[in-house]
């Protein structure tokens, strides 16, 4: 894969298209990866022991890779004018 985490990313196709985020983890064996405020979806979830307040929480689903395109350093720079 030619994305890893912590790589900066603008994502070139679906819903999310033109926003930029941080990779957040990557999944080589389905070449998909999670990208920060990207693909967040509501998940309803039910009390437990562990956590006794139920509701709803926002969770990021992964993309695919080919969905996403590197955001190079050089790119951020700046020009005085």
């Amino acid at each position: 894969m030619f994305v890893k985490t912590g790589d900066n990313v603008k994502i070139i196709s679906g819903d999310s298209k033109g926003t930029e985020g941080v990779v957040k983890q990557a999944i080589p064996s389905a070449n998909k990866v999670i990208v920060e405020g990207v693909n967040v979806v509501k998940k309803h979830s039910k009390p437990t022991n562990t956590q006794p307040q139920g509701g709803i929480i926002d969770v990021e689903r992964p993309i695919s890779v080919t969905n996403v395109k590197v955001v190079s350093k050089s790119s951020d720079k700046k020009e005085d004018k």
